[in-house]
């Protein structure tokens, strides 16, 4: 890692209720996963390691309206939100999960995803340039689709990318390992929480 605190943040994707919560519409797909590889316990660690410091913490949720007119013949795993009706904007499975609603205005909460990649939609770009950020450190799921696309991108456009092993989650622990040893080594680091945070000289809160 090559950037400094004070030139980098951490971007968080799909902590919603769809995904990370118990009933909610695609929980099954991921749940098996993340519980087994305590991906959300790790991405909390990680904010409470946060929170002092002036580091951005950036919550990109995907939101659809309730016909899903964003989507234009849409396929794959957007077809599958759009037949559950996932992620629905005003609906509880659309919401950030509770677990980082209590961390209150610490996050940025950033508006306008409708597709995989976090770029596309929201002001993310403008706030990262604002803020001078160099390096993007990427966290959530799903590791094979938003994390990886939304990783790319950052890497496209120049930023020293970093995606946390521990803080992403897939739909099995084979697709999770695969990604990391074998597809963000090409255009990313991969690391694990603690590294990061050793880097950044912080630690995780006893």
């Amino acid at each position: 890692m090559t950037g400094t605190p004070a030139t980098t943040a951490v971007l968080l994707i799909g902590y919603q209720n769809d995904y990370l919560s118990e009933g909610g519409a695609l929980n099954e797909v991921i749940e098996e996963n993340v519980q087994e590889s305590g991906m959300l316990d790790r991405t909390l660690s990680l904010i409470d390691a946060l929170k002092e410091s002036d580091i951005p913490v950036i919550n990109t949720p995907i939101l659809f309206s309730s016909d899903y007119s964003e989507l234009k013949e849409p396929q794959g795993l957007m077809q599958t939100i759009k037949e559950v009706g996932a992620f629905q904007r005003g609906k509880w499975g659309g919401e950030t999960i509770p677990q980082l609603l209590e961390y209150g205005d610490r996050i940025t909460h950033m508006p306008g995803k409708t597709w995989f990649n976090s770029f596309q939609g929201t002001n993310l770009k403008e706030f990262l340039d604002e803020k001078n950020i160099k390096t993007l450190v990427v966290a959530g799921v799903v590791t094979s689709l938003c994390i990886d696309s939304t990783a790319r991108a950052a890497a496209d456009l120049g930023y020293e990318t970093i995606i946390l092993s521990d803080c992403t989650g897939s739909r099995t622990m084979a697709e999770q390992d695969f990604y990391c040893s074998s597809i963000f080594t090409l255009y990313a680091k991969t690391i694990t929480t603690d590294e990061l945070l050793e880097q950044l000289t912080l630690s995780v809160p006893a």
